[in-house]
């Protein structure tokens, strides 16, 4: 029983909702307050989990808006997958907003 609570708690940090098999989920993030913003450039910033024992990448919102050039953000939301609980989870940065 020990164990099973252990596992339970691995995923804890995937989403606001997980399943134990499998889920993705589109969840929002916050918006820009300035409404004028548009959103015309979307990139995407992931990180990875495999077994629990390797993890690697960049989900951090200032990056990816650097490193696709958007200068102004007029969105930030998130989207996670999850596989077998401790399988297979990727977490995932949406931004969108303007490179001008």
């Amino acid at each position: 029983m020990k164990y099973i609570l252990i596992l339970l708690f691995l995923n804890c940090a995937t989403s606001p909702v997980s399943g134990l098999l499998f889920s993705y989920i589109d969840f929002a993030g916050e918006m820009n307050k300035d409404n004028m913003i548009p959103a015309s450039t979307k990139a995407q910033g992931c990180q990875y989990n495999i077994l629990g024992l390797f993890a690697f990448g960049n989900s951090g919102a200032g990056q990816i808006a650097y490193d696709k050039g958007i200068k102004r953000i007029s969105s930030i939301d998130h989207s996670a997958l999850s596989i077998l609980a401790v399988l297979f989870q990727r977490n995932c940065t949406i931004v969108t907003g303007a490179t001008y």
